[in-house]
């Protein structure tokens, strides 16, 4: 782990302008520089870099943030690694915090793995380029499928051969302990309860002379099997760059009667299959520049793809995508098209795991090939130009594409039911509830239904789909429970590809979290703010609050209302933005003394700083801004902002949450910049003005959407039931709350 010092020195020691002009040329443009956007295709310079700031910006697409986040986002890393590339860009020397012994023996175990995964690629693709067999054969296989040898190198590929020996003996003569090759998969033992009875005696031989260490390693070296040996050899590479796992494939001579192709390398401490994704690695630039991701089924689709021309692709291997990989897409973009071939297997492809896909937020196109095409095949037959132009005649939206293929020569009832119920239930998926009721007018219309029948199915599926994210979080929570014991409890044994029956990549669905709460619009996903803790005691806070409380707040009925109003209505679009006006006002400003308050006892006067003005004025009414990021920048100002030379935008433009500092450039970015004649001093007065009308601002927004909503409750009750009167009397609560709002923010037209 890197200490925190070392984080500093790195954080201060990165200029954003020499990070940024690695990858994109600037020109100077006032006080700031500006370039073409990295992130999409810009045509005017959009992209601009503030010096003194220590950060980027596009005003085009959003994107941008500081050195740390500029690379994460450009480079698609993690916070850890996006330091250490910055550390090694300024030579920084990282120093690691003390790890325990536990921690230290897990880390150099996954390092060793990994670096043994380095070893065995280059050793296939090596074996691939200058040994006469594999020269012969594994490259000529790879000719006949047309892969350039630019495309070879970018995809490491290689080839292993027939000797099932050949890499253990190379891998252990070079050092490497073969526990390793078979924790990570590589090999399979010929007899693993024999390896592990002869493990001591081994052990003990090593020591006892070179001699008979020799004798030991070819031992080790002769009972242990490569599991790919005689195969063509598809490196699996992770985003970060790390090789993870492999993919084998026989030769085409020796695919005849043979059910399994491909073996895979089985899961272990570093691969996951549901985790990764083939070809993420080489795509990932591609897939955020063009906001777009192809998902195809094999290893030569990806890279005939990739040479044709079309790098924003990946695959999955045939299997239903997990949430992981799905995750793991939608950081880089919200649209993925399924690209599959046209038969009645891509057609099933296609429908597999789409209703996750969509549960995910992502926006989902399918496009079937040809008869008798792949990816693979109609990449090597069409230029780019071609392949781009068919897919952009053909592509189609997911629910027409069910909709077509479900109910395609269907008259019985019961089927034309049970297809439409198919329907609608993907269209239940869709945690957006606009693009949500959009889908669903769409398909009343081509369904020829009516629209509130679909509705109230809909509705019966949404309340499903929680039940069932449930009962999935649970199960990934048994699953990891179950990984970790496995892996606390030593490696499966690791057997060989004939073992296994089918394919290696089992249908996965097993580590789902409730990314996006209730899609039903609950308030779950909200976050309370929640009193924070700092350098100033509990009494002194407590007085704080409630002189603040007592300035700015409305009688103990307001609380109770306001808080029942804003749970009806927080997916109101002005009061988002006024949310958002609040918050840059605190984290510009968030350190200002607006108020002195007089303290309890001996505590003489209490300095209130504006980011507690406006904490204990929400917490008063128990109001929540809509963001639930919001309410926790919010909280850490207010538990920083007595720190001796803290800064709201400094800290949170550093912020290892790249959402926070990404929200944090918008906030503090000016597009343009005023003269010197036209700027505005802000003090405190103005500031406390300022965030008081807004304030009073977020409250008349609430109430005039409890009031919209109390009206339409109206006209669907009985005018003489008791609801009704139920409903007046807080109607006209409401709306002398909300007119003495109006008064006090001088617009004396009642809403």
């Amino acid at each position: 782990m890197i200490d925190r010092p070392t984080i500093e020195r790195i954080l201060a020691s990165a200029d954003i302008v020499d990070v940024v002009s690695e990858f994109v040329t600037l020109r100077k443009a006032g006080m700031n520089y500006k370039g073409l956007c990295p992130f999409h295709d810009d045509t005017t310079p959009s992209f601009s870099v503030s010096p003194s700031r220590n950060y980027c910006h596009c005003f085009s697409c959003g994107k941008g943030g500081t050195p740390v986040g500029f690379i994460m986002e450009h480079e698609q890393m993690t916070y850890v690694e996006a330091l250490r590339w910055l550390a090694k860009k300024y030579h920084i020397e990282i120093k690691e915090r003390e790890q325990t012994s536990e921690e230290r023996q897990q880390e150099s175990e996954r390092e060793s793995m990994f670096i043994l995964n380095e070893w065995v690629a280059k050793y296939y693709h090596d074996i691939l380029q200058n040994n006469a067999d594999g020269t012969a054969i594994g490259m000529q296989y790879f000719r006949s499928r047309g892969f350039r040898d630019d495309i070879i190198e970018r995809f490491q590929l290689g080839f292993a051969l027939g000797d099932r020996h050949d890499m253990p003996r190379a891998a252990i003569k070079k050092g490497f302990n073969a526990r390793f090759l078979l924790k990570t998969g590589l090999c399979y033992a010929r007899n693993q309860q024999q390896t592990e009875a002869a493990e001591p005696a081994m052990e003990a031989q090593r020591g006892a002379s070179a001699h008979a260490g020799r004798i030991s390693r070819n031992a080790e070296a002769d009972n242990i099997i490569d599991r790919f040996a005689g195969r063509a050899i598809f490196p699996w590479i992770s985003m970060s760059g790390k090789v993870v796992a492999f993919g084998g494939r026989k030769l085409d001579k020796e695919t005849k009667g043979v059910q399994q192709k491909y073996v895979n390398s089985p899961d272990s401490d570093i691969y996951h299959k549901d985790h990764e994704l083939y070809g993420i690695y080489q795509a990932k630039r591609a897939i955020a520049k063009e906001d777009c991701v192809y998902m195809v089924e094999g290893y030569t689709d990806v890279i005939s793809m990739h040479q044709c021309g079309i790098e924003n692709v990946v695959a999955n291997s045939g299997t239903a995508l997990s949430q992981h990989q799905i995750r793991m897409l939608h950081r880089l973009t919200k649209n993925i098209v399924l690209l599959y071939d046209g038969d009645a297997a891509g057609i099933k492809a296609a429908m597999r795991g789409t209703d996750m896909i969509l549960e995910e937020g992502m926006n989902i196109k399918v496009l079937l090939l040809p008869d008798n095409e792949d990816p693979d095949s109609f990449a090597r037959k069409h230029t780019v130009e071609e392949f781009r132009k068919y897919i952009d005649d053909n592509v189609t939206d997911f629910i027409q594409f069910k909709i077509d293929i479900l109910l395609d020569g269907v008259n019985d009832p019961v089927k034309r039911s049970e297809a439409i119920s198919s329907i609608v239930k993907s269209i239940s998926r869709i945690p957006d509830p606009i693009i949500r009721a959009s889908y669903l007018q769409d398909s009343a219309v081509r369904l020829r239904m009516s629209e509130a029948t679909l509705l109230t199915r809909m509705n019966t599926f949404i309340h499903e789909n929680i039940e069932e994210r449930r009962r999935r979080k649970e199960t990934a929570m048994r699953v990891d429970e179950r990984r970790n014991a496995r892996q606390a409890s030593g490696p499966e044994p690791n057997l060989p590809p004939e073992a296994y029956d089918g394919p290696q990549h089992p249908l996965t669905d097993n580590t789902p979290d409730d990314a996006h709460g209730d899609a039903a619009g609950s308030a779950s996903g909200q976050t309370v703010v929640s009193p924070p803790t700092d350098n100033t005691s509990a009494a002194a806070r407590s007085n704080t609050s409630a002189a603040a409380s007592r300035s700015t707040s409305s009688p103990a009925r307001q609380n109770v209302t306001l808080r029942q109003a804003q749970q009806a209505v927080r997916a109101n679009a002005q009061r988002k933005s006024i949310s958002q006006l609040i918050m840059e006002c605190v984290v510009k400003y968030g350190n200002v003394v607006v108020k002195t308050l007089d303290g309890e006892d001996d505590q003489g006067q209490i300095d209130l700083m504006l980011a507690e003005y406006v904490y204990y004025n929400l917490s008063a009414d128990e109001i929540e801004l809509d963001n639930p990021l919001y309410g926790q920048m919010l909280e850490d100002i207010v538990a920083h902002c007595h720190d001796e030379g803290f800064a709201p935008d400094t800290f949170f433009l550093t912020s290892p949450d790249i959402n926070i500092s990404r929200i944090a450039a918008d906030m503090v970015q000016e597009r343009y910049v005023l003269s010197r004649s036209f700027n505005r001093e802000e003090t405190p007065d103005t500031l406390r003005h300022h965030i008081e009308r807004l304030l009073l601002e977020l409250r008349r927004d609430i109430l005039k959407s409890r009031l919209d909503s109390l009206q339409q409750q109206l006209l669907t009750c009985d005018p003489a039931s008791e609801q009704a009167t139920e409903i007046m009397t807080e109607y006209k609560e409401v709306k002398g709350m909300a007119s003495d709002i109006a008064r006090r923010l001088g617009n004396n037209i009642l809403i």
